[in-house]
């Protein structure tokens, strides 16, 4: 890290009392000793009849500093709806960075589920073979943006060599959310067969998972043998995020196909997850597959943790709002969130979640402990609070863009209020050198040891010192969760800040990650320039952070919130209103 003093803010002390007004009122009391009670009484009325007068007249006085506590616009009687056009420069600027990565991809790797840009190479997840995950990922990306060529190049080669029978283990969780995921979402933008076919193939195989006493699926499957694996890595549990991020693929694939097997497997995990729920609300990050019982270990928002939370709510959107045990599973969840997970800086006061970590002493007590650390990935939950705010918060249906304070229950507003401001927390996280935001960082706290040091007063970067090798938590991989949230935040207000943010990161992306030959790579260390690379293009640069940039400066009538929902890999579904609710 080049130097401390980039990221260094001013302390932002806490309100205090304003005694300025405090020899008048002294004053005013030793008049008031000289009169009646009577007096007094009419001087009280006499003032709230002029703050009255003075509200009725000029409302503004309260309406503008509440919209502002709120982050929002709640000065209109009557309701109405931001109009959102597109920015087409901008727009057009985020297309052609997507076929600067597609088209060095395309030269290089075509068909390989990875590519590396530095050395012009594609490798696949297993030594049986690749299942297309770039190309599958970036597909519904190439739809919106109207690239008819590089599609057509793309569907062909789904057509014509993507298989599956690949004799290897896959990630069960990863290979829904983008393959399957992406060729469902294919499917809802073209209704072409050929990626409904090969969706229905894709969750035939992947359907072996989910044979385990508790429906919990596990974490890898072999596509070939259509045989689920349990991983060395977590002893045999799983992933709460990966088992619970499932559900929004297989029950589209269910409403498409009219098979009922698709939906009571993802439905059964999640009655497995409801029937375990902590009282609390929260869930820690593994389960156990054997008897369907939450594990110890750490509770947060960030990697396992994430989409837990994300799809309690987007399977409340899925059915159109049909199905209150989501809304109930997610309202109950971000209560607990909100009560021992969100916090504040110490100085400059930003909000922030942390993670809760289990410990045992020497007597076998176990108590948790609270650790300020808060990964990129967690950039996604401002905007899914601010979507969840409208929807299981809002107090009448449809709100407004932006939504009015008197149209959101008082959940809904504090949820609202805090996800404007884990915004603003994500985007102070970019005031680095490069303009990038680290893949972890940690937020001030008195018991940080850190007082009296050159560190910020806000957030900094565990283990990064000057002249040293950076460390893992100071790299950018092209992470979408900021501009997700940007997008969304953007669709429910019409607030310029939003494209404004995205466009500072666009910009950043292409002036750190791009590499002139084709293609974009990870950079290991935000605080560093010139900056140094890692060889590889995440598959989520062209399936996410650039389709939600793209979003961002596109108008509201393409995949309006109120017609799609996104899943975890920016993936769109149509909202759909099957005849079947959940029946647990």
């Amino acid at each position: 890290m080049e130097s401390t003093s980039l990221r260094k803010r001013n302390a932002q002390p806490a309100p205090g009392a304003d005694g300025s007004h405090k020899g008048a009122d002294d004053q005013q009391t030793d008049n008031r000793q000289h009169g009646s009670m009577s007096g007094s009484s009419y001087l009280v009325l006499l003032f709230l009849s002029a703050v009255a007068v003075l509200i009725y007249r000029n409302p503004s006085v309260v309406t503008e500093p509440l919209a502002e506590f709120l982050g929002t616009d709640i000065r209109h009687s009557e309701p109405r709806f931001a109009n959102i056009t597109a920015d087409i420069p901008k727009r057009d600027a985020v297309v052609a960075a997507f076929k600067h990565a597609w088209l060095a991809y395309e030269r290089d790797a075509m068909g390989d589920d990875e590519y590396h840009p530095l050395s012009h190479k594609g490798t696949n997840l297993t030594e049986a073979g690749g299942i297309g995950y770039t190309v599958v990922d970036s597909i519904d990306t190439m739809i919106l943006m109207g690239l008819h060529d590089e599609y057509a190049r793309a569907r062909e080669w789904v057509a014509t060599k993507m298989s599956f029978d690949r004799d290897a283990q896959f990630n069960t969780f990863e290979t829904t959310i983008r393959v399957l995921g992406g060729l469902l979402s294919a499917y809802a933008l073209t209704e072409d067969p050929l990626f409904l076919e090969k969706a229905r193939e894709l969750g035939d195989r992947i359907m072996p998972a989910f044979e385990t006493p508790t429906g919990l699926p596990l974490s890898h499957i072999n596509l070939a043998q259509r045989k689920g694996y349990k991983t060395p890595d977590n002893n045999g549990l799983v992933s709460t995020a990966e088992i619970s991020t499932l559900q929004l693929e297989f029950r589209y694939l269910s409403y498409l196909t009219d098979n009922d097997a698709y939906w009571d497997a993802a439905e059964k995990v999640m009655q497995t997850i409801k029937a375990a729920t902590m009282s609390t609300g929260l869930a820690s990050i593994f389960m156990n597959p054997e008897d369907g019982r939450f594990v110890m270990s750490a509770i947060r928002l960030g990697s396992r943790g994430d989409s837990y939370y994300e799809y309690l709510l987007k399977q409340y959107i899925q059915t159109n709002q049909t199905e209150p045990v989501y809304q109930q599973m997610y309202d109950f969840a971000i209560r607990g969130v909100q009560e021992h997970l969100v916090k504040k800086s110490e100085t400059a006061r930003l909000t922030y979640t942390s993670e809760l970590i289990p410990e045992r002493d020497r007597s076998g007590k176990v108590t948790w402990r609270l650790v300020p650390k808060q990964d990129h990935l967690v950039c996604f939950f401002g905007g899914s609070l601010m979507l969840g705010a409208v929807t299981t918060g809002a107090a009448v249906q449809p709100v407004t863009t932006p939504p009015q304070a008197k149209q959101l229950t008082p959940q809904g507003l504090k949820d609202w209020k805090t996800g404007y401001e884990l915004i603003e927390t994500c985007m102070r996280t970019h005031e680095t050198a490069t303009g990038l935001s680290p893949e972890i960082v940690h937020f001030r706290i008195p018991s940080d040891g850190l007082a009296g040091s050159s560190m910020p007063n806000d957030w900094y970067i565990k283990g990064a010192k000057p002249g040293a090798p950076p460390p893992y938590d100071a790299r950018y991989i092209l992470r979408p969760e900021t501009v997700e949230s940007l997008f969304i935040a953007y669709r429910l207000t019409g607030d310029d800040r939003y494209r404004k943010y995205g466009w500072q990161i666009f910009q950043a992306i292409e002036r750190h990650c791009k590499i002139q030959s084709g293609g974009y790579a990870s950079i290991l260390n935000v605080d560093q320039v010139p900056v140094e690379y890692e060889d590889k293009m995440e598959t989520f640069l062209m399936s996410e952070t650039l389709k939600y940039l793209y979003l961002l400066f596109e108008d509201d009538s393409v995949l309006p919130l109120s017609k799609y929902v996104f899943n975890t890999e920016a993936h769109p579904l149509p909202i759909i209103n099957p005849t079947r609710r959940a029946n647990f």
